[in-house]
């Protein structure tokens, strides 16, 4: 097991540079599994969660090759296998090869997908999808089966803007026979990207970023070279960080347009934002003010960057109120927080954040992704030494973290333990 050891105090100051959005480049290393033709992708994060992809896809008989930010996919051999119950368990995202297989091989049987211990995310809407563009759904002992001798066009309104959903059911229909029309989408950048990699492919998809889209299904797809869009939960994450320790910082490749709910509460807590082509300025000089945060579908505040918010908020002037909209169990880095003398009260989905003066480095350990992300940013802010457990949660979603966070000045470091 291993620890991240900071040393609070610092700020973090200079340039850094966002990687390619771990969001972004799942769903479409499982949408090359919908052609018999190779694929590049570029801008690829060195990330836990792509390796597990890499293997999901590999277990179905597709080469997988990286070389530095590349990925090199080659379906062609690739056949309808069943997914390892191990890889689902470890990542959620492994769900999303069930559309492809379906698509391309008119069936799939995967077990129940894991991943982050932040609330129940059904596949409810998904399987309702399948089934409404013509396949038969079961579901026994752990598993989901389903089989469509050819999947026509559909038009489906989901229940909730569900973004592993609308990814799915976009890649089922561009193999589909007919037109399908999907309504109250997620419309978060991921999607779009998602889309523009299909198109580049040979799909006919139109309307992502918007709240319908509209699949007219085509006979087959062809490879493409595609560079993955700039992670904007990580960008997020560096402009808290910089905030959080009134420092001054560049985040080179962040797109404002992607982060713009964020970018909003900043600026109302506080801090100076200047928004350029090529990035994002943030820095702070005095303290800064609490504000109320509600977490929503995109283009709301969203869900990953809540924690973050919340260790920023710790020692901010005042009281504000988090409203946790998305997962109903997304709080657990409150407990740790409050052991490095924050003042948060949390009654079911909603956190009132009272401000104190200074954070106190302590042991704390991150359940999560985005709540190691938070720890660590209030490992930044604290007086002391603060050593967070969990750290491979880390791994799973930001790459190159300590070093980046070193090349800003932050006083960081990995040390195991038995």
């Amino acid at each position: 097991m291993e620890i991240l050891n900071i040393v609070g105090g610092y700020k973090l100051e200079g340039e850094v540079e966002v990687s390619g959005a771990k969001n972004a480049i799942l769903p479409i290393m499982a949408a090359t599994l919908l052609t018999r033709h190779p694929c590049y992708l570029e801008g690829v994060p060195d990330l836990i969660d792509v390796k597990v992809m890499g293997e999901v896809i590999k277990t179905l008989g597709a080469e997988v090759k990286k070389e530095g930010d590349s990925l090199y996919i080659d379906p062609s051999l690739a056949e309808e296998k069943e997914v390892q119950p191990e890889l689902t368990r470890r990542l959620r995202a492994s769900n999303l090869v069930m559309g492809p297989l379906l698509s391309r091989w008119h069936r799939f049987r995967v077990a129940y997908p894991g991943g982050c211990a932040i609330g129940a995310r059904p596949l409810d809407l998904h399987l309702k999808g399948f089934a409404a563009m013509g396949a038969t759904i079961r579901e026994s002992q752990g598993f989901i089966e389903a089989t469509a001798p050819r999947l026509h066009g559909a038009d489906i309104h989901l229940d909730f803007p569900s973004v592993g959903a609308t990814e799915n059911l976009m890649m089922a229909a561009v193999l589909a026979e007919g037109v399908t029309v999907l309504r109250n989408v997620a419309r978060e950048p991921e999607i779009v990207d998602l889309q523009n990699f299909l198109n580049k492919m040979g799909a006919r998809i139109q309307g992502a970023g918007q709240d319908v889209i509209r699949i007219e299904g085509v006979s087959e797809l062809r490879g493409a070279r595609h560079r993955i869009i700039p992670d904007r939960i990580e960008a997020g994450t560096f402009l808290v960080a910089v905030a959080a320790t009134r420092g001054k910082a560049f985040v080179k490749g962040a797109q404002p347009e992607h982060l713009a709910a964020v970018i909003a509460k900043l600026q109302e807590m506080g801090a100076y934002v200047g928004c350029k082509k090529d990035g994002i300025y943030l820095e702070v000089t005095n303290r800064l003010q609490a504000v109320d945060c509600k977490t929503l579908p995109y283009p709301g505040f969203p869900t990953d960057m809540q924690p973050q918010i919340m260790a920023l908020m710790t020692t901010a002037q005042g009281t504000g109120i988090i409203i946790e909209s998305i997962f109903e169990n997304r709080f657990h880095h409150a407990a740790e927080l409050k052991r490095m003398g924050a003042d948060i009260k949390i009654e079911g989905r909603i956190a009132v954040v009272t401000g104190v003066p200074a954070l106190s480095g302590a042991p704390v350990e991150a359940r999560d992704l985005r709540g190691a992300a938070a720890l660590v940013i209030a490992g930044l802010m604290a007086q002391g030494l603060t050593s967070v457990e969990g750290v491979q949660h880390l791994d799973r979603g930001y790459e190159r973290l300590e070093e980046k966070l070193q090349s800003l000045g932050a006083k960081l470091w990995r040390e195991g333990t038995e």
